[in-house]
């Protein structure tokens, strides 16, 4: 086992013996110095090829393109040699294609090809679901609304004693239920109760008529002439004037059919 540690010893001596010499020729100074002028060459090359593709120390301002239509916008950046990204939400009367929001902002510093991410006005509104507004009131209907991006057309009222209550709602003349799509930013028309009730009506005003227009005035309102009384002699009734009516105006609404009591005077 010695004899063989001993000849292996002897056998590794020979070759750094055999290394040493060979350091110390010209071949080996020839052979290291071409193997750094490469190393060198390919660092240069690499160096300013990333230098220049990355555009080192070159940079150009962002034009400043919010507020501006699309259409500009789009021709200001390719004058700058800059790309762009665009992306779109819906805002109620704005103008569409109007550059809201840019990123990077303005007078930044970026390097030519970059891409500048805009957002713009679509000119198509989205849907949305329509919700229930049925048995709300006025107050709480608009509310509701409002917060879907939706808007308060037209009101129309109709008798019913539920006063200022959405008892139906249409949209571009058609009745609409929860849950069908509209546009966004559309104008909604509201019915509502005008609390009088369907077999109500409000007590005309008859003072200063002669028995016959307030007879007529009574008729078409759906209610009766009641008992007929002097306040002094006339001469002729038909002339006589009303001067007090049981129920007046003060009572506010009456059932169709009520007998509206006159007293007239010459």
């Amino acid at each position: 086992m010695a004899l063989i540690l001993l000849m292996d010893f002897i056998e590794i001596k020979k070759y750094m013996s055999k290394l040493l010499l060979y350091l110390k020729t010209d071949a080996f100074r020839k052979n290291l110095i071409a193997a750094l002028i490469v190393v060198i060459l390919i660092f240069l090359v690499i160096y300013f090829g990333l230098k220049s593709y990355t555009k080192h120390g070159v940079s150009i301002e962002v034009p400043k393109v919010e507020g501006v239509h699309i259409g500009q916008a789009i021709q200001l950046l390719k004058k700058s040699d800059l790309e762009y990204h665009v992306d779109s939400v819906y805002q109620i009367d704005k103008q569409p294609g109007l550059v809201i929001e840019q990123d990077p902002e303005p007078k930044s510093h970026v390097k030519t090809g970059r891409t500048i991410y805009l957002t713009i006005i679509t000119q198509v509104a989205p849907e949305i679901a329509f919700p229930e507004i049925i048995d709300k009131t006025y107050i709480e209907a608009s509310a509701i609304l409002r917060n879907q991006s939706l808007k308060v057309g037209d009101t129309v009222y109709i008798a019913d004693i539920a006063r200022d209550v959405v008892l139906d709602v249409k949209f571009a003349g058609q009745p609409l239920k929860a849950g069908r799509m509209v546009p966004k930013g559309s104008k909604i028309t509201l019915v509502l109760g005008n609390g009088r009730g369907a077999n109500e009506v409000e007590v005309p005003n008859l003072i200063g008529l002669t028995v016959d227009e307030a007879k007529f005035a009574l008729i078409g309102l759906g209610l009766n002439l009641g008992a007929v009384s002097y306040s002094t002699e006339v001469s002729d009734s038909l002339a006589g004037k009303i001067i007090a009516q049981q129920p007046d105006t003060a009572a506010g609404l009456i059932s169709i059919g009520t007998a509206v009591n006159l007293t007239l005077s010459n």
